[in-house]
């Protein structure tokens, strides 16, 4: 052994024979910390110590909460290094150097300071572990200018260009890992600065620029009343930090090894992390997913759209929901008559490349666009931040509330025609509306004398000549717009319950006390006259405890609306991709929710007066009463079927991307097969906690059905299980489940079991079950496996392809 190395052992041991218990929040060069030793910051929030993640054998030093449950570790040492054996000490040299020793007396890790008198090391309320030296004491390094998976309050994350720091945070490899995994967080300086989200080198999230609220790609976080967000850019540094406006919630963001950043809140009367928000939270989300000159909206579908004055790229790819080509421009530019086109609400596309000038007004920085030929587009940013982008635009959304405003440069002759259809739309408003407006008023006062009549003759009770025939004539309540707008408080915004593509759902009570859902069609709803009938006549002839129940309808001028009985705890895709509610399904609740909708879709299929083919079932459009119960909705696509029909074929393709069959989607076949593959994905979607158009592996580009499968043929299914369920879950039902799923979601459309064959296997295990074959739409590259809902689909456009 080397006299040095001597030395550091000799001084260890004594310094460990004379410290004693906890040291406190504090290490001085006498006392060093060994493995049974803590520091504990002075509030009791914070701990350092070692650590062995999970069954890991290795030892990592770190900083954890000390009094929250599972204690979650906010910031690790020697991520790269771990530590073997029984001995660990970490020790501050004399000379201010902080050390990490195994029992050789080897370092494996090291602050790399010297020359430093009278050192301290001292860990705060805040989570910062901070080493000071001199006089007077100045901060010689601390933890949070070297972050590992979390980002605390008053942390930076940015760049410090005096001290050469970049501070980003780095996902953990697995849950027993915490070695660097594949993605980081972090700030790109360069253009106008945004924090990305990178696995390796490619970006998958990107947050916009600062607009002086927040994020312009995260308009939720701009008021939210708990934290408060700051951006500082000088010459000296570029970062962001964030504060808890009340300190009594602790608050932290966590990369996981998936690579989805969680803003996480624990209050004192919580008795877990909520989730505040995520990214990525959805498709739109994903970085540059509509391509160059692309948009993405996840109000319409399909969700990707090119801009004003672009068409795609690859319009075969396009009609296939392949998005990556982007766009091109339709018609040149011409440097001397072009103008600009605003686009409202929007996260602004990618600055990396972008310039910027500051203190410009709007009108200012349009002429700095327009001088320049080479300019595509412009924003003001915040208040005075001019930005002009010379190359193709990219990773832009559409917001329903915030956002910024973005100019497009596009030819004169393409604003001209925009401009000629918004006034063929004004001319032929008028035209339309003057005799329409004529007519209704003649309608109105006939509409008001026969409800006047109707009314004192039979109450509100609705006949078929409202919606339909005589051959289907119905006895069902009719509704005035009266009352529902007293139900609704005149469809407050606060009264929305969720948007659909065929609009909004109100909560609503009713003037007896009872609470409803209103779904009120809007006028230009991909949901017409045709569908709303059939969703009325259809409803109102099922009855089923798993289907949902009418209770009315309103008709007035061109109001449509459906009054259905209320469901407290909305709907399935609420709790099963939450992941703050989906510990609130245990096994048991979430195997009866699959039975449940099995019960319904059999009765569907096989015992209702009517054969029905839902032909758009999915996990949003299962309602859950507020005993958790599962009830099936939405029935505006459904089709009937006559006595012997087994099958029926359309050329309008309707339903939801990810969730339609494959000989559905591509072939306009519909059958009872095609809503048992429906079936199959939500049940695997409720066990994994997972949407089906997640890709899930990076490298094959498989969706949830593909991962599922490959799991399944390697035996190891259980790893797709919510982490939220409960261990105590009976592991032949969950493989029984799985192997159920699978069988319901096989390519072939003769090889999936009935809803009968379903409810038995789901319902006995002495059943015996075949082997799956090979899922339909399980490559995510060459599928229509998106959730692009709603959707519509000529068949004529897939031919050939």
């Amino acid at each position: 052994m080397s006299i040095t190395k001597l030395w550091i052992v000799l001084a260890l041991s004594a310094g460990v024979l004379a410290a004693h218990g906890q040291p406190g929040d504090t290490l001085t060069s006498s006392t060093p910390l060994s493995d049974n030793q803590t520091l504990t910051s002075a509030g009791g929030i914070f701990e350092l110590g070692f650590f062995s993640p999970g069954n890991s054998s290795e030892w990592y030093l770190g900083i954890w909460y000390k009094e929250i449950p599972d204690q979650p570790i906010v910031w690790v040492a020697n991520r790269d290094t771990p530590l073997n054996g029984s001995v660990r000490i970490l020790n501050l040299t004399a000379d201010g150097n902080l050390l990490l020793l195994n029992k050789d007396a080897n370092i494996l890790w090291s602050t790399n300071t010297s020359n430093a008198t009278y050192p301290l090391l001292q860990l705060s309320d805040s989570g910062n572990l901070i080493l000071t030296g001199g006089i007077p004491k100045s901060i010689l390094w601390q933890s949070f200018d070297h972050p590992s998976d979390t980002f605390l309050p008053g942390m930076k994350i940015g760049l410090d260009f005096a001290a050469k720091l970049d501070r980003h945070l780095i996902s953990w490899k697995s849950s027993s890992d915490p070695s660097p995994g594949n993605y980081s967080y972090g700030m790109d300086p360069h253009g106008v600065p945004e924090v990305y989200i990178w696995e390796g080198s490619s970006r998958t999230f990107r947050t916009g620029p600062w607009n002086g609220k927040g994020w312009s790609g995260r308009p939720d976080m701009w008021t939210n009343g708990v934290l408060r967000f700051h951006f500082v850019m000088n010459q000296h540094e570029v970062y962001y930090t964030f504060e808890s406006l009340n300190k009594s919630v602790l608050c932290r963001a966590v990369i996981d090894e998936s690579g989805v950043l969680q803003r996480l809140v624990w209050s004192t009367t919580s008795t877990r992390w909520d989730i505040f928000w995520l990214v990525p939270e959805d498709p739109c989300d994903q970085y540059a997913t509509c391509g160059a000159n692309g948009m993405c909206t996840t109000t319409y579908s399909p969700r990707c759209q090119c801009l004003q004055g672009f068409t795609p790229k690859s319009p075969k790819d396009w009609d296939l929901r392949e998005n990556s080509d982007g766009c091109v421009r339709r018609t040149s530019l011409n440097c001397s008559t072009d103008g600009f086109f605003p686009l409202q609400k929007v996260k602004l596309p990618d600055t990396s490349n972008a310039s910027t000038e500051s203190n410009k007004t709007l009108n200012e920085c349009r002429d700095l666009c327009l001088k320049n030929c080479s300019c595509l587009a412009y924003a003001l940013n915040g208040e005075s931040m001019c930005i002009t982008w010379l190359s193709d635009l990219v990773d832009i959304r559409i917001f329903i509330d915030g956002g910024d405003d973005l100019y497009i440069r596009l030819a004169d002759s393409e604003l001209d025609s925009i401009r000629s259809n918004s006034g063929n739309k004004i001319r032929l408003a008028i035209a339309v509306t003057i005799p329409v407006l004529s007519s209704l008023l003649l309608l109105c006062v006939g509409l008001l004398l026969w409800l006047k009549r109707r009314r004192r003759n039979h109450g509100k009770v609705m006949s078929s000549h409202s919606i339909g025939s005589k051959e289907s004539e119905l006895e069902l309540p009719l509704f005035d717009m009266r009352s529902i707008k007293a139900a609704t408080n005149d469809f407050s915004v606060d009264k929305i319950l969720g948007v659909g593509g065929f609009g909004p759902v109100y909560k609503g009570q009713l003037e007896d006390g009872r609470e409803v859902a209103v779904k009120r069609l809007s006028k230009n709803s991909i949901q017409g006259i045709d569908e709303f009938k059939t969703e009325v006549l259809l409803i109102a002839k099922l009855q089923h405890r798993n289907l949902v129940r009418l209770l009315g309808c309103c008709i007035e001028d061109e109001e449509r609306m459906l009054i259905y009985e209320y469901m407290q705890n909305t709907s399935l895709d609420a709790f099963i991709f939450d992941r703050r509610k989906s510990s609130l399904l245990n096994w048991q609740k979430r195997l009866d929710i699959i039975i449940g909708i099995a019960r319904g879709l059999l009765y569907l299929h096989q015992d209702s007066r009517l054969r029905v083919i839902h032909r758009d079932l999915k996990a949003s459009n299962i309602l859950l009463d507020h005993e958790m119960n599962p009830k099936i909705s939405d029935f505006g696509t459904a089709r009937t079927f006559r006595a012997g029909q087994t099958e029926g074929n359309t050329k309008r393709v309707v339903g939801t991307c990810g969730y339609m069959s494959p000989e559905y989607a591509m072939g306009g076949l519909f059958s009872e097969k095609s809503d048992v593959f429906s079936f199959g994905v939500m049940l695997l979607e409720i066990l994994s906690g997972k949407k089906n158009n997640v890709v899930l592996q990076a490298d094959q580009r498989i969706n949830l059905l593909g991962h599922a499968w490959m799991l399944w043929k390697q035996g190891r299914c259980l790893e797709l299980l919510e982490e939220s369920i409960s261990h105590s879950y009976p592991v032949s039902e969950v493989f029984r489940c799985f192997q159920v799923g699978l069988l319901c979601v096989q390519e072939g459309s003769e090889d999936r079991p009935t809803m009968g064959e379903v409810v038995l296997m789901l319902s006995s295990e002495s059943v015996m079950l075949p082997q799956p074959n090979r899922p339909g739409f399980y490559v995510t590259r060459t599928s229509i496996g998106e959730d692009c809902s709603p959707s519509e689909i000529t068949i004529t456009e897939l031919e050939g392809r």
